[in-house]
């Protein structure tokens, strides 16, 4: 693990722990060469589903296709902040009950997570989801 201050490639892990529920580990590090310390979390990297088109088309998942549409959806929001949300979609998304998922369905979760966090963010998702004119 690089460190973010000086780029040295060695650290010591000072402390871990579970975190996101179970699904990510944290761990707060100190480097060998500026013993500046950061954390970092470590999660499953790729997520094994299938995403139903509305033409019938099956896809893998793809977490960049949800990030741009946060990037517009929630264009005022730090990246952080948009990271997370993912995150919490993706969780939802682990717990579904098959590996493959209408994209309707994936909507609607994002949409629900958005509903909670931004209003607006909200709006403008479910006008560019539902195709809403007016």
């Amino acid at each position: 693990m690089l460190c973010p201050y000086c780029n040295f490639d060695e650290s010591n892990v000072l402390e871990s722990r579970e975190a996101m529920d179970g699904k990510a580990t944290r761990r707060r590090r100190e480097c060998v060469k500026c013993n500046k310390r950061f954390t970092t979390y470590e999660k499953v990297s790729n997520i094994e589903l299938k995403v139903i088109k509305k033409d019938g088309r099956v896809e893998d998942y793809s977490r960049e296709k949800l990030q741009k549409c946060f990037e517009k959806a929630l264009w005022r929001v730090d990246d952080e902040k948009r990271s997370k949300l993912i995150d919490e979609i993706e969780m939802k998304l682990l717990n579904w009950e098959s590996v493959e998922i209408p994209s309707r369905e994936i909507a609607e979760i994002v949409m629900e997570v958005l509903k909670s966090t931004d209003p607006v963010a909200y709006i403008r998702f479910a006008t560019i989801y539902k195709n809403i004119k007016n």
